[in-house]
């Protein structure tokens, strides 16, 4: 792994290419308690693990990255007491396979690989948790107006690649001055590993995306990390994307969504709460809040008020 900190964006995926042979053999799982398996995609199979006592609607979890394995929001297993909790790998990161052609890490695949993942399991009616790049991929999934989409949770969202880099470096701002001058540095030279510049973004990472250190199995799983696809996809700096995802903006669009829909942020978060709460302004009915004394990791930060917050807003709308 280049460095300690994980990158701001977080889950969804792709369609087409699912073999009915092994759809089947999926889909007679679905049901039990708790399973999991491989979905064929295009490009390769990606893995997934259920985990649900409740008759709930099932929710999707979207990891971030790009490049990420989902572990990292396993805290929201908790709410498998009342509904299926789906958790998957994209193609290319944790348990998923690896395949090397580097055309694969586009958003559409992506966004294709999501209803694949539905397709197969059978899961007509769900609601998305989307964290970071998985909100983005959330949101591009929705533009294609999917059926069966009961509601959806953008948390720590990266909405607006521009507004994203707005927002970093105002933070940015607030680090200490031989900090700023090393991530002014690198940005112009375009040298991404120096000591100078791995302490600010531990400086920055401490600060805004995991105020709480990792533990063991986290650290191991971010040292699985797929930087292949990170770096195509946003690029070589934290703090600015130069990769595929550099002009992405769904805030035009986000006006469009009519399910239920509800924004978070960690209190200290990179996908700063002022952000946030324009993203919520923008969608009709929205809800938003704030998971206290959390950074962008609020799973990790603070996974008690994460998963507090996700659950009452899930059964609010389950009871409507």
């Amino acid at each position: 792994m280049r460095r300690r900190v994980l990158p701001l964006l977080s889950l969804v995926v792709l369609s087409a290419a699912c073999t009915a042979e092994g759809s089947r053999a999926e889909r007679e799982k679905v049901g039990t308690r708790a399973h999991e398996g491989h979905v064929q995609v295009t490009g390769g199979r990606i893995w997934y693990n259920m985990k649900g006592e409740g008759s709930g609607t099932p929710i999707i979890l979207l990891h971030g990255g790009p490049g990420v394995p989902s572990s990292y929001l396993r805290a929201l297993r908790a709410l498998s007491d009342e509904r299926p909790v789906y958790i998957y790998d994209q193609l290319g990161t944790g348990l998923s396979d690896h395949p090397t052609d580097t055309s694969l890490w586009r958003i559409e695949r992506f966004v294709e690989e999501l209803q694949a993942l539905r397709d197969s399991l059978g899961l007509s009616e769900v609601y998305l948790y989307g964290h970071s790049w998985g909100t983005m991929l959330a949101a591009r999934y929705l533009e294609g107006k999917p059926s069966g989409v009961k509601g959806v949770i953008f948390a720590s969202p990266c909405l607006s690649a521009a507004r994203w880099t707005h927002d970093a470096d105002s933070l940015v701002r607030l680090l200490p001055d031989s900090n700023q001058r090393a991530i002014a540095d690198a940005n112009r030279t375009g040298d991404y590993q120096s000591p100078a510049y791995q302490a600010a973004v531990a400086a920055y990472s401490a600060r805004y995306i995991n105020r709480t250190p990792f533990d063991s199995q986290t650290i191991r799983a971010m040292q699985r990390m797929n930087m292949d696809i990170y770096m195509q996809m946003w690029g070589p700096s934290e703090f600015r994307a130069t990769g595929s995802l550099k002009d992405y903006d769904a805030t035009p669009r986000l006006g469009e969504l009519t399910m239920p829909t509800l924004f978070t942020a960690g209190e200290f978060d990179e996908a700063t709460p002022a952000t946030t709460r324009y993203y919520a302004s923008l969608v009709k009915g929205s809800e938003f809040q704030v998971v206290p004394g959390a950074g962008h990791m609020t799973t990790i930060d603070n996974p008690t008020e994460t998963v507090r917050q996700v659950r009452e807003w899930l059964r609010k709308v389950d009871a409507r």
